[in-house]
């Protein structure tokens, strides 16, 4: 006889989950309408019906090692249609949020940002006393005098390097890494994979640049474009920063964006052309990103809009992600046309926003980025090794 898997049910685990918004889960009744009018949902991964029943019994572990959570993009087709109002949308996300924190190296990190009601005060400011002490020790907090000037003259170069690699790709990176593997390695228990990691990755990630999953939504389908310009907008910014940090050295850029020393003269500062290649791309992913930006709020805040309930977890990375986005503007223009001392404020909180938007990234729900780009791809391999 074959031996079956045993499942044992957690109140502790299922208290939990209401806790952090998942309480609705309790009125479910297995109808499956939710799964049925899922147009994401697969016959491997008929979503949301069976995490419900796993919500409703406290199955963490099960949650946690289920790559069917990611596949989810939180359309709330499900949701709407519910006849019992129990939320597969928002019980999904609840879902996401608790394998995040499961899967998350070091886990006490994982679930400091996990309680994001609570603790979003110590997120966002301790990187901000860290930016504001590391300028004091360097300058004493003294604002540039005036006239044409640089933020290099606030806050150089090198010191802006010296925290955002490490921190990219070290703090960031290798828990990054360490979460994925362990996600990779739960989802393939009692499952065959076949094909090529790299061609199906690269399969996948043709599908996440034009978001053509997200086009098959329904009620939600609005939060596509918002999403789409901000991922484009981050890709332009962080292509735009490559380069720069290439020219900085080789032709002796100076930032910001818009001026450079004259070459062969140690000033006056001239100031990049409006026609300039680099500086039409970060402007164009300055756009991007404001015009997402923009979006989500207005669908987050709209009145009547099925986007699920918003939750801390979830609005934590909003947050940042605007804060980024207002500064990283605000910072440009500011430049130009405020006080040398407001500009620099506006600055410190730009750059303190970015390195907890960095710091997060394998913690919060900037972390899909990584666990559903792996999972589009665990999905195309199991369906190869049955074909």
């Amino acid at each position: 006889m074959a031996s079956g898997t045993a499942l044992v049910p957690s109140s502790a685990a299922r208290l939990e989950i209401y806790g952090r918004g998942g309480e609705a889960s309790a009125r479910c009744y297995q109808c499956a309408t939710c799964s049925s009018v899922c147009e994401l949902a697969t016959e491997d991964h008929t979503f949301p019906r069976r995490q419900m029943l796993w919500t409703q019994w406290g199955l963490r572990d099960r949650l946690a090692g289920d790559p069917g959570i990611w596949l989810c993009h939180q359309c709330n087709d499900c949701t709407v249609r519910c006849p019992r109002d129990a939320r597969p949308g928002d019980i999904m996300q609840v879902a996401r949020g608790m394998a995040i924190e499961e899967l998350a190296f070091p886990r006490f990190v994982g679930h400091l940002v996990g309680r994001a009601r609570t603790t979003w005060v110590l997120l966002l400011g301790i990187p901000f006393l860290f930016w504001t002490l590391l300028v004091y020790l360097h300058n004493g907090l003294t604002p540039a005098a005036g006239g044409d000037w640089a933020y290099a003259e606030i806050v150089p170069h090198w010191m802006i390097y010296s925290v955002y690699f490490p921190t990219f790709f070290v703090l960031a990176g290798v828990p990054a890494l360490v979460g994925a593997s362990r996600a990779w390695k739960k989802w393939g228990e009692g499952r065959k994979r076949a094909g090529s990691f790299v061609t199906n990755l690269i399969a996948v990630l043709t599908e996440i640049v034009v978001h053509r999953r997200f086009g098959k939504c329904g009620v939600g389908k609005g939060r596509k474009w918002g999403h789409f310009f901000i991922f484009w907008g981050f890709i332009l910014a962080a292509v735009t920063s490559g380069f720069l940090v290439v020219w900085l050295y080789a032709y002796d850029l100076e930032l910001p964006l818009f001026s450079y020393r004259c070459p062969g003269a140690a000033g006056p500062t001239c100031h990049l052309p409006l026609d300039n290649w680099m500086k039409i791309m970060g402007n164009i992913g300055a756009v991007s990103l404001v015009l997402g930006g923009v979006l989500i709020l207005i669908n987050r805040l709209s009145p009547g809009q099925p986007a699920g309930k918003s939750m801390a977890f979830d609005n934590l990375l909003l947050a940042v992600v605007l804060l980024v986005i207002a500064t990283g503007v605000g910072a440009e223009v500011g430049r130009l046309v405020l006080n040398p001392g407001v500009a620099m404020w506006i600055y410190i909180v730009h750059l303190s926003s970015v390195l907890c938007l960095f710091l997060s990234v394998p913690y919060s729900k900037f972390a899909h980025m990584v666990y559903r780009t792996l999972a589009l791809v665990h999905e195309r391999m199991v369906t190869a090794a049955k074909s």
